[in-house]
């Protein structure tokens, strides 16, 4: 008996809008959200540009998960270096996502796009219980889902939270957002002969220490055979050009 299709084909309109991916996970870090302000801070201008491109690809059809890190109000390791219990930390740096996952949540239904925020931690009175098969629901709905709370466990990055609910929700990519163009073999603030790489592999990205996303969720990727698409989310329309399938930024696979 041959394998079932992993993912499901485009659908008749997403077809007709000439999208590349039916499904995407959205990887932003909370620095992100920090924009240029200080730490503690969201940046409004910055989560109304965010919430402009979420909407564009949502009106395409696009199915749209997204997970924001917390280190724009608290990190969990810096705290955990600083004398903090590494547990306790780690517990912090998850509720500090859910007030960003909030704050997006607003500017999305601002502009008319329903969302729900789905959290690892239950706190029933803000937002649902991560359940798989209701957040795949509400994505069939057209909804956009905020996956808050990173795993729910400690000593896990969001970059591993976003590969797992991408591995769960049967994302076609993640799409991670960042202030630079893509993965470069060096810092490209410090070094301005820094080469940008148009794609490279899991193995590379691991074995070459770059920063794309720690170790943990770029195994789980590999394991999963689920692509990343490094980008710039600051340059206006490249969440956009990326769905429509532009080659912009890096692409990990």
């Amino acid at each position: 008996m041959a394998d079932l299709p992993r993912h499901k084909p485009l659908t008749s309109a997403q077809k007709d809008a000439g999208v590349k991916y039916r499904r995407v996970l959205l990887k932003l870090s909370g620095e992100i959200l920090m924009g240029d302000k200080s730490l503690g801070a969201l940046d409004g201008a910055v989560l109304s540009n965010v919430a402009d491109q979420v909407c564009e690809i949502a009106a395409l059809g696009v199915e749209t998960g997204i997970v924001l890190g917390g280190g724009n109000i608290f990190r969990g390791l810096q705290a955990a270096a600083e004398g903090m219990d590494r547990v306790g930390a780690d517990y912090m740096g998850m509720l500090a996502t859910v007030i960003n996952s909030l704050a997006l949540q607003e500017y999305l239904e601002k502009r008319g796009q329903f969302t729900r925020v789905m959290t690892s931690i239950a706190m029933a009175q803000i937002a649902e219980p991560f359940i798989r098969r209701r957040a795949v629901r509400h994505l069939e709905k057209g909804r956009v889902v905020i996956f808050a709370g990173g795993t729910g466990n400690p000593y896990f990055s969001t970059d591993t939270a976003a590969a797992l609910r991408a591995s769960e929700i049967d994302a076609e990519v993640i799409l991670k957002g960042t202030k630079v163009d893509g993965v470069f073999d060096s810092d490209p603030a410090q070094n301005k002969n820094a080469v940008q790489y148009d794609r490279i592999s899991y193995l590379d990205v691991i074995n070459r220490g770059l920063k794309v996303m720690d170790s943990t969720a770029i195994s789980m990727c590999m394991d999963n055979q689920i692509p990343i698409v490094v980008f710039n989310l600051y340059r206006q329309d490249n969440l956009k050009r990326l769905i429509l399938g532009e080659k912009i930024g890096t692409l990990v696979s």
